[in-house]
């Protein structure tokens, strides 16, 4: 797959069985590192080794702290600001603290509840920013005013899991099997990568969740 990209990949640990989900234990923009405090007590721990695997590339690493809990899953950066969240995952006082954070190197944030929407465990599971103001966005979030300004591409009923796509430079990482958003992707001028994501589909699981991008 060539994507442009180096790849640092992490040993597995057996004592979480959740940490392959790594995207919930950090936030990375413009060089500001944050280690969150995941929302499910049982992931506390996955933050201690990866303090150590980022420590190698940031010197300097923020730290959410009790009684804010923040999951990565929740945070979508779009264009120049970052939507939080706020979820079973996320709390306000994570997202005030992440909020303070990200004003340090210039980025404003914007919170979405996202606590009365059936089958969102993150904003994420149904939020990709594709870049030039272009949204994938599960039907149940496509409208909400926060978006207004950019260009929300459809996601049709069957096919909400692929709302969790992931851009990595010109190419777009999509979950097999969904072929109207394949197709929409190919139209804006994309050439999308399918991936096999059952498995981790069956543990709530979706593409972004699986690595940090920086």
């Amino acid at each position: 797959m060539n994507c442009g990209l180096t790849l640092s990949t992490l040993p597995p640990d057996d004592a979480y069985p959740d940490s392959t989900f790594v995207e919930d234990t950090a936030v990375i923009a413009r060089g500001c590192a944050v280690l969150t405090r995941p929302g499910a007590a049982s992931r506390a721990g996955e933050i201690v080794s990866m303090k150590r695997s980022l420590a190698e590339f940031f010197p300097s690493l923020h730290e959410i702290v009790a009684p804010g809990t923040v999951d990565g899953g929740d945070i979508c950066e779009a264009e120049d600001e970052v939507f939080i969240g706020i979820s079973e995952r996320t709390n306000a006082e994570g997202a005030r603290q992440l909020t303070a954070l990200l004003a340090t190197v210039g980025i404003p944030a914007r919170t979405i509840d996202i606590r009365k929407i059936p089958g969102l465990l993150h904003l994420k599971s149904g939020l990709t920013s594709l870049g030039n103001k272009a949204l994938v966005a599960a039907p149940e979030i496509a409208e909400r005013p926060e978006f207004a300004g950019y260009k929300v591409v459809p996601i049709i009923p069957g096919e909400e899991y692929a709302a969790n796509c992931v851009r990595v430079n010109d190419r777009v990482l999509i979950a097999t099997g969904f072929p109207y958003l394949l197709a929409n992707l190919q139209w804006m001028g994309f050439d999308p990568i399918e991936l096999d994501m059952w498995e981790f589909e069956k543990m709530d699981g979706g593409l972004s969740c699986l690595s940090l991008r920086f």
